[in-house]
């Protein structure tokens, strides 16, 4: 019987193994570091393959670079042996709602979704650190156990993750910010929808930076446009140079070809500008100039238009009329050309509501008063806070709506992996009350510790991610109860699961069983982590399985023992430890038909039973997946 591997994918093995199969010849071997014979690339051959020239040596070409990319790219790529953890306490409707929020490293929680959220998710919107010298930013280093950097480091907060400043003293001012956003978007890229798209926040700091990052990461042509977004109403004078009053958004396509935005509801304003003249049936319209630049017409264009009246309208200099004269004369005889209410006018097209796009484009400069600004977006989140200014720099809510009408449609996943004071939870379910969606979140959020002097921290909030949940909980309620009255609203999914990246649920000896001595195997005897339930490892069995981790959740007791269903029969899993599982056990839930059925490796009544465990399944459900852990 298969074991789950129970990791997240090593990306070097698989980007070896592409490349192998496009170039053979440049496969070659290597000794890691144990001295173990694994497959490789030749480089230099490789270069040699994707050149029309000889390659003797490095050369100049148009590229970012940076002290720490390689260190980078080497860290998205690294396997981590982690888990999602469920917390039921901290969560809002768990057994119901398909909405996630991870707390822990962005890092982690990208690798950890890689098997399960490939390709699946329709819109990412971030909000990074803008690297301005206070933020904070994450520090990657796989290259030493976690113990061991904390004491080089003696940075850590209450639950161990990892935080340091990037201040101005650092000489990798640039180089460390890129390097954190370089691995993080490389793995964002792989759970983007082939029509999936990325929105980005970003100021003047590293505006050109992240372009080139995103250029090289999601591809030059995939850039859809840098939007300019209006977050201050007033300037400030207190400043050396410029009032700021703007930011960025820059949007990224996975595939241009593949996404195009969706069309912003017209307003009532431009709707006010059609009205009915002349009691047409077909509704109301507005006039359009029936001339056009003379240098792109034809010389049938050229003409004296002579009007139901026998006046005639000839072309001011330099024009020419939009239509040949035939079909021209075939408008008016259509009443889609207006002379006026004495027909004595300048002939005009008429352009009717009902035909014109029912929506308009976007436009790249996006004023506050669509879509909000900074001080907004502080009273925002005050309302729903009344006690304490718990959050300082929010997002407008009427921001991320925006970006949400453009980039997604009614069922679709949203993921923010900065998630902060949890904007785009709050967007979601309040674009879901307004047009009847069935968008979910996915949330994820580092557990940064509030500062001890800070409102948040004196209101009790210890951290951001505690803010972030706290804010989807009370936005969810007064969604619902600013909308009482709309049919359906109570089945608005205003919940979601908590899950924490904690390490695995698998003792080191199932990872590393060679280097446990002969002394300490009494210690180990156990492959899972004592602390660890039922629960936990389900989680981390979806994770490895690739199931959608918002699945309904049962638990059934069959024969005395717990049984844990996923959407029914989607995934079944017994973690019986006891040595109680039977073959009339297991006859039992092959008679289920699950798609996918996991047990414990301890939980078998004897080595028989675990032999003949596959043949049952075969006989009784052969379509159903076995492992064991």
């Amino acid at each position: 019987m298969d074991k789950l591997k129970l990791h997240t994918p090593d990306f070097t093995d698989a980007n070896i193994a592409k490349l192998a199969e496009l170039f053979p010849n440049c496969v070659t071997e290597s000794q890691d570091a144990e001295g173990l014979i694994k497959r490789a690339i030749d480089f230099d051959l490789l270069k040699q393959e994707l050149s029309g020239s000889i390659v003797e040596g490095p050369q100049e070409r148009y590229q970012l670079n940076w002290p720490g990319k390689r260190e980078a790219l080497l860290t998205a790529n690294a396997p981590i042996a982690k888990t999602l953890r469920p917390c039921r306490e901290e969560s809002a409707a768990f057994d119901s709602t398909q909405n996630l929020y991870i707390e822990g490293d962005n890092l982690d929680a990208l690798k950890l979704l890689q098997e399960t959220y490939l390709n699946k998710v329709k819109m990412i919107y971030i909000d990074p650190p803008y690297n301005t010298g206070n933020d904070f930013i994450y520090e990657d280093d796989f290259t030493e156990d976690s113990d061991s950097y904390f004491q080089r480091s003696n940075q850590k907060d209450e639950e161990g993750n990892r935080l340091v400043a990037n201040n101005e003293s650092n000489g990798r001012f640039h180089s460390d910010w890129l390097s954190m956003m370089y691995s993080r978007l490389k793995l964002a890229r792989n759970l983007l929808r082939d029509d999936g798209v990325i929105f980005i926040s970003i100021d003047d700091n590293e505006q050109a930076n992240l372009k080139r990052l995103c250029d090289e990461i999601l591809g030059e042509t995939n850039f859809v446009s840098t939007v300019v977004w209006e977050k201050r109403y007033s300037p400030q004078n207190a400043v050396k140079w410029f009032s700021e009053s703007h930011d960025f958004v820059m949007v990224y396509a996975k595939n241009k070809l593949n996404w195009y935005p969706n069309l912003l509801a017209r307003s009532d304003e431009m709707n006010a500008r059609y009205r009915n003249l002349d009691n047409d049936p077909r509704g109301v319209w507005k006039p359009a100039d029936s001339t056009a630049q003379g240098g792109h017409g034809t010389k049938s264009q050229f003409y004296v238009l002579t009007a139901p009246n026998g006046k005639q309208h000839t072309l001011p200099n330099g024009r020419c009329w939009l239509y040949t004269e035939p079909v021209l004369q075939q408008m008016i005889a259509d009443n889609r050309i207006w002379f006026g209410a004495d027909g004595n006018n300048i002939p005009s097209v008429k352009r009717f509501l009902s035909e014109v796009k029912q929506g308009t484009a976007c436009q790249t400069i996006w004023k506050y008063a669509d879509v909000g600004h900074n001080q907004e977006a502080k009273k925002e989140i005050n309302n729903l806070f009344p006690e304490s200014t718990v959050f300082d720099t929010p997002k407008p809510l009427r921001l991320i709506k925006r970006i949400l009408q453009l980039a997604t449609n009614t069922n679709e996943i949203v993921l923010d992996f900065f998630s902060g004071s949890a904007t785009t939870a709050h967007a979601v379910m309040q674009l879901n009350a307004e047009d009847g969606g069935n968008r979910k979140f996915i949330m994820v959020q580092l557990p940064e510790t509030c500062d001890e002097k800070s409102e948040a921290f004196k209101a009790g909030y210890k951290t951001i991610a505690e803010i972030g949940k706290e804010r989807i909980r009370r936005a969810g309620q007064k969604i619902k109860q600013d909308n009482a009255d709309k049919p359906g609203i109570e089945q608005l999914d205003i919940g979601f699961r908590v899950l924490k990246v904690d390490s695995s649920n698998m003792n080191p000896v199932f990872y590393a069983p060679d280097q446990i001595s002969q002394g300490d195997l009494h210690e180990f005897a156990e492959n899972i982590r004592s602390d660890r339930d039922e629960e936990d490892l389900l989680f981390q069995v979806l994770l490895d399985w690739g199931v959608d981790l918002s699945l309904p959740i049962t638990r059934e007791t069959i024969a005395g023992k717990s049984v844990l269903f996923v959407d029914e029969n989607a995934l079944v899993a017994c973690f019986d430890n006891e040595g109680g599982i039977t073959e009339d056990f297991v006859k039992q839930l092959a008679a289920r038909q699950p798609l996918r059925v996991v047990f414990r490796d301890a939980g078998f009544a004897s080595d028989s039973v675990k032999i003949n465990v596959e043949q049952i399944f075969k006989l009784l459900s052969p379509a159903t997946d076995v492992k064991c852990i």
